[in-house]
């Protein structure tokens, strides 16, 4: 049997009777098998354990209550998981098994959904290619010789590929967005602290958020229901009551207020995206939105800002692997200095290195008040300008990236130009916000283009409102990779 298209499909079929949650667990598993050899998504597939829990939930008399019974889920390999092997992508934690699951892993699988395997990332979710990790590149399912983006690379390569309809990433400056753009599917990214942490093994902690990657805004809105919510195990959990963002969804973009910040349109961007994007909102205002114009002066200062406060905090972060407490310990060490050296020095990789490096010296004597003060104090003021355009409109729009997927190898010798991919992204994890990624279009090279809609904070469900009335107004969203067998671009 073939996999139905949606989350939301899945979930109705099992529900109903209409089909096992085995059967849609072997179909899953069977695209895989097929796909994943071409795309590299998947760093682990867990097939027993999921077909285990499969067999359970069909057992279980109340799976027709359950709001993902049966749905095959794909999760990013910086996801902790009780007794499956959880990498990060990194040779540092090649064997690392942990003894607990993630809060969001506990929460979607007393939903019903099905975990499948762990996907590739960027190492420590540091890169915007999937080029970093440890154990080789994801390939784009649109095309063999471009980069599904990143850091959650596999996670949208899988959920493009049809792999899965859902996956779970976490984005630190656009790490769920810009790869869903790239690879053509739905990626959200919460309000800071409307998803647990807890179980996310961490690169930057007051940036990461982790959110869905989807075929539709549905799909991740039903999510979103599942996995957000206080979490009294994560002190940066919030404590609000979480929106009914499903429910939120009734296709209506009328009365909203969007407002598009040309300033930072001006340098950079792709006539072809820039030319899909201007169509999306085109389209936005036939649906009854206002386009207006806003202005985020000091979004021109986001990536260096972006790359000193999250190498600060990764640097700090991953000392704790050190070879003596969890991890890989590098063997023929005299004493415990050559140790730690030995063992990152073989454990990490070299953008790993980059940052853990540039994040120690912004945080060294002498240098904090120039680079790591500095930096949170324009964050502020990034943060002040969505509030000031927030006066005027309910949303900001901009294109996902500022390119469409750019080819493997492109951009790995040049750590400035692969950094400005995430350009449109960062904004939001400075200052907290939700935002979505919809399909809005292609290049004339068939490679996909994202629109983002960001919200205020805490506002998610009208930012997965808007992405809904987009995606259910064209037909963007329903065009899918050719996976396996795919060519490369032009």
């Amino acid at each position: 049997m073939g996999l139905p298209f949606t989350a939301l499909a899945v979930r109705d079929a099992v529900a109903a009777g209409k089909v096992s949650a085995v059967e849609v667990c072997r179909a899953a598993l069977d695209r895989i098998a097929a796909s994943d050899p071409l795309v590299h998504a998947f760093l682990t597939v867990a097939p027993e354990r999921a077909l285990a829990r499969a067999a359970a939930l069909d057992a279980n008399p109340q799976r027709a209550n359950l709001p993902l019974a049966g749905v095959p889920i794909a999760l990013k390999d910086n996801l902790c998981t009780r007794g499956l092997r959880t990498t990060a992508a990194s040779r540092i934690l090649d064997n690392y098994v942990p003894p607990y699951d993630a809060e969001v892993v506990e929460r979607l699988e007393a939903a019903g959904a099905i975990v499948v395997g762990k996907t590739n990332c960027d190492e420590f979710a540091m890169g915007s290619s999937t080029e970093n990790s440890a154990f080789g590149p994801t390939l784009n399912p649109w095309a063999a010789d471009r980069t599904p983006g990143g850091s959650s690379g596999g996670s949208a390569a899988a959920v493009a590929a049809r792999m899965v309809p859902l996956a779970l990433g976490s984005d630190t400056g656009g790490s769920i967005r810009q790869p869903g753009a790239m690879c053509g599917v739905v990626g959200f990214k919460p309000s800071y602290g409307r998803v647990s942490r807890r179980g996310l093994i961490a690169f930057a902690s007051s940036l990461d958020q982790i959110g869905p990657l989807a075929t539709t805004v549905a799909d991740a809105a039903i999510a979103m229901d599942v996995i957000g919510g206080h979490d009294p195990r994560d002190s940066t959990s919030s404590t609000l009551p979480p929106p009914a963002c499903a429910s939120a969804l009734d296709g209506n973009l009328r009365g909203l207020r969007i407002g598009v910040p040309r300033g930072m349109l001006a340098d950079g961007l792709d006539p072809d995206v820039e030319s899909a994007f201007d169509a999306a909102l085109e389209a936005a205002r036939e649906l009854g939105a206002e386009i207006i114009e806003v202005a985020l002066p000091h979004s021109v200062h986001a990536i260096p800002v972006y790359y000193i406060v999250a190498n600060a905090e990764a640097s700090s972060n991953l000392a704790r692997y050190d070879g003596v407490r969890y991890g890989v310990r590098a063997a023929g060490a005299e004493g415990i200095g050559q140790m730690y050296e030995k063992t990152r020095g073989r454990g990490f990789g070299l953008e790993t290195k980059r940052r853990i490096m540039l994040g120690t010296y912004v945080l060294s004597a002498g240098y904090y008040d120039a680079y790591y003060l500095k930096a949170q104090q324009v964050r502020t003021l990034i943060r002040r300008d969505y509030d000031a355009a927030f006066e005027r409109a309910d949303l900001v729009a901009m294109p996902t990236s500022p390119t469409a997927a750019f080819r493997l190898g492109e951009r790995t010798q040049d750590p400035l130009r692969m950094y400005l991919a995430d350009v449109f992204t960062v904004g939001a994890n400075l200052a907290g916000l939700p935002a979505v990624t919809v399909p809005c279009g292609f290049t004339r090279d068939r490679l996909p283009v994202g629109l983002q809609f960001t919200g205020r904070a805490m506002d998610d469900a009208v930012v997965l409102r808007a992405g809904d009335a987009y995606e259910q107004a064209t037909s963007w969203s329903d065009q899918r990779p050719a996976t396996p067998g795919f060519s490369s671009s032009r």
